[in-house]
């Protein structure tokens, strides 16, 4: 299974009912009953789908029941082959509304091709690679294949990205995933992360990044420290949210509650993923080892506003997404 991380890395080769829970309830009718906040999908879910044929594929999105969308890139360029408006119009046409996109922070390096069995002394790079310890070449465009549409990033886009996400009416710009191995990626990225915060503000939009297991990993040049808490320390809390993906994190052993108690109302985006008892497949919501009572139980401590389900490129998505769904409606309901 690819996730969002290892598909950013890659594409940037080429392109560069249950439980009733009212404290995150969204409304209220006339006779004082809550109403839950709608679940909501990312299209990485339904990755090949979506670029095939996106107006079909939202169509079945709808017809599960889903009513609000997070998008992520497309090899059709754009919003899946739209321009900002027209996208958030196709969603709304279906009774959905689009709240977030995913963008990169910034291109992972190239990686190196081996070099052909016998061509090469034990112990020597391959030709263009860099040598052992040494910084691999970054990604650019001109790398891309010629159908690729050019992969935005933060470090490079941040004001277009902005500006088409306030053009949407989006609530919430996202960092999808950044190079974060070094403390100088690490810096860079709170540099990047800093910037688009006081830009997203000015638009009227907010700002979040959403972490894979490998943040919570220390990191050498960073005397151990991992990427996740020096991003949370070292950026504007009112600037940098979190969007914390459920499963990502159980993989790293963290408690998402206990995430939430050390910087509550920082995490208003969710994805709500689940996996197996392996910590390395992921799975339909409600068939894993996450357990999604407890953590939506928390959802005032996070401060918790929208949740998306995610299953990074669903082997049957349709199916896969109708699973979540269900199993997910029983928490929420």
């Amino acid at each position: 299974m690819q996730n969002r991380r290892d598909f950013l890395r890659n594409a940037g080769a080429f392109a560069l009912g249950g439980l009733t829970l009212p404290h995150f309830s969204q409304a209220t009718d006339i006779l004082g009953i809550t109403a839950p906040k709608p679940i909501g999908i990312q299209l990485f879910t339904l990755f090949r789908p979506m670029n095939e044929d996106p107006k079909g594929t939202l169509e079945k999105v709808a017809a599960v029941g889903y009513k609000e969308i997070e998008s992520a890139f497309s090899t059709r360029g754009g919003y899946y082959g739209y321009k900002p408006k027209e996208f958030k119009a196709l969603v709304e046409d279906l009774g959905m509304t689009w709240r977030a996109h995913h963008a990169g922070g910034a291109p992972f390096r190239r990686p190196q091709a081996p070099p052909p069995a016998g061509n090469q002394p034990a112990g020597a790079a391959a030709p263009g690679a860099a040598a052992p310890g040494a910084a691999a070449p970054a990604n650019t465009n001109q790398q891309r294949p010629a159908n690729m549409p050019p992969m935005l990033n933060l470090r490079d886009n941040y004001q277009q990205l902005i500006d088409e996400a306030a053009e949407a009416g989006l609530s919430y710009l996202v960092c999808a995933s950044t190079p974060v191995g070094t403390l100088e990626e690490i810096n860079k990225s709170i540099e990047v992360f800093q910037k688009t915060g006081e830009a997203a503000k000015k638009a009227g939009i907010g700002f979040a990044y959403h972490n894979h297991a490998t943040e919570f990993d220390g990191v050498e040049s960073a005397g151990g420290k991992t990427p996740y808490e020096l991003i949370l320390s070292q950026t504007d809390k009112d600037l940098v949210k979190m969007e914390l993906d459920l499963a990502w994190a159980t993989k790293a052993g963290k408690d998402p509650v206990e995430l939430f108690k050390q910087q509550p109302g920082r995490f208003p985006l969710w994805h709500v993923k689940d996996i197996k008892q392996d910590l390395k497949t992921i799975t339909e919501v409600g068939t894993g080892v996450v357990d999604f009572k407890r953590i939506f139980a928390a959802a005032d401590i996070a401060g918790m506003k929208y949740f998306f389900v995610e299953q990074d490129m669903a082997p049957q998505p349709v199916e896969n997404i109708t699973t979540s769904y269900q199993n997910l409606r029983k928490v929420v309901a």
